[in-house]
């Protein structure tokens, strides 16, 4: 749930209206219209908005680094652009169906006639064109099918572009006024061309990989030193990864996103990477050495909030990540930063993959304290152990990151014991 009004926000609004106050004028029924003048109108305002959430849905696309701050972070705008091209889909359903039964009253004949015209009517046709690659390339994202593999709904995606192509064609060929198509269609077409084809070219640092830690069994963290132009970050962020080791069994040329480790102003950019797929999997043995790409950063999971309040952290998993990014930032400067506690939830000593550094980085400073709960000894964290750690846990800002199942039993654990929605942040990866 979006618990604010960004700028963003504002922006995918005034796109999405501005060509329904063009057009609406046109279709306007007239007073004391009947019912199938009425549908009519329905059905032609349901088609701009659909093609408006498409081709915006398109511009969210762009994934420019710092651009995600208008929105609150990309995980959000992922979900903007999961939305729009939901809302598409349907509304531009509702628009064949509107328009079929406000057509029906003349004639069922006409009504057919209205959504299967002859073969002469280009227009309609490129329409139904349209209609049926966005069945295809959503499909999977609705997953009617069980959840898709990750890089077969990639290239399935890249159905979009024709669709809002034939889409945007089948707008312009039956309005008066396609001057504001064109200029959004122009957004569109630019989003996807730097997102395909400029930004692996020009929107990536250049590394090396230094050093391949082994944590645990599949968890290793991975240093990675600028090779020319270096990357900057905060603490909590996240960034894509592009190996290019030959000797990967799986995932080599391919973006994944992972959240970044290493300290702000560190000199070398580190992650840490749990066997969670085929590609992260294959990463637990790339070689010292060979290239990789990077791009970001995104996110901004500490700095959405009131960065001074006193803070209480909960990382589990490979969610541990950011909230080590956040501690080695304290470390490097003592006498900053705000309160925090950080609980980190394992399911054994073996899992718990940066504690011993944790709990010397809260030895050196005095604001930072690091406490772990091992589900295998105790079963689920409880508010007792909680308040143990930390009795004021209802006034500080509260960070979460881990599996969802973890995530879900901290919301209500947390909700019962009063502490307000609106302190309690979570950042997740969840691309389908």
């Amino acid at each position: 749930m979006f618990r604010r009004i960004r700028a963003g926000d504002w922006i995918v609004v005034v796109l999405l209206l501005l060509p329904v106050l063009v057009a609406w004028p046109r279709w306007w029924p007239r007073p004391g219209a009947g019912a199938a003048e009425v549908l009519s109108a329905l059905g032609h305002l349901a088609g701009v908005l659909g093609l408006s959430a498409l081709l915006v849905g398109a511009m969210l696309s762009v994934r420019l680094p710092g651009l995600d701050r208008w929105f609150g972070g990309l995980p959000r705008i992922w979900t903007l652009h999961r939305i729009l091209g939901f809302a598409a889909f349907i509304l531009i359903m509702l628009h064949v169906v509107w328009l079929a039964f406000g057509a029906l009253p003349i004639s069922p004949e006409a009504a057919i006639q209205v959504i299967f015209p002859p073969l002469e009517h280009g227009a309609v046709w490129i329409g139904w064109g349209a209609l049926a690659l966005m069945l295809i390339f959503l499909a999977p994202t609705f997953q009617f099918f069980g959840r898709p593999h990750y890089q077969r709904w990639k290239r399935l995606h890249l159905l979009s572009v024709p669709a809002f192509l034939l889409a945007f064609a089948h707008a312009v060929m039956l309005v008066e006024h396609a001057l504001l198509w064109w200029g959004l269609a122009a957004l569109a077409v630019a989003a996807v061309l730097w997102r395909k084809v400029l930004s692996p070219r020009l929107g990536r640092h250049d590394y090396t990989v230094e050093a391949v830690t082994a944590l645990a069994s599949n968890v290793v963290e991975i240093t990675l030193a600028p090779r020319g132009r270096a990357m900057s970050h905060a603490a909590g962020q996240f960034m894509y990864l592009t190996p290019h080791d030959p000797g990967l069994e799986a995932g080599r040329g391919e973006e994944h996103p992972y959240t970044l480790s290493s300290a702000p102003g560190e000199d070398v950019v580190r992650v840490g990477i749990k066997a969670l797929g085929d590609a992260s999997r294959a990463l637990q043995t790339v070689t010292p050495g060979t290239a990789v790409q990077i791009e970001g950063p995104y996110g901004q999971f500490f700095e959405r909030y009131e960065p001074q309040r006193r803070q209480l952290w909960f990382g589990g998993g490979i969610g541990i990540t950011p909230f080590v990014s956040g501690a080695r930032a304290l470390q490097r400067e003592p006498g900053a930063g705000p309160e925090v506690t950080l609980i980190y939830l394992a399911n054994r000593p073996d899992r718990a993959y940066y504690m011993d550094e944790l709990r010397e980085i809260a030895q050196g400073h005095p604001r930072f304290d690091a406490q772990i709960h091992y589900f295998q000894d105790r079963g689920p964290v409880d508010e007792a152990f909680i308040r143990a750690h930390c009795p004021d846990l209802v006034e500080r800002e509260i960070y979460i990151c881990g599996p969802p199942g973890m995530v879900q039993h901290l919301m209500g654990l947390l909700s019962r014991a009063g502490v307000p929605r609106g302190h309690i942040h979570t950042e997740a990866f969840d691309f389908l």
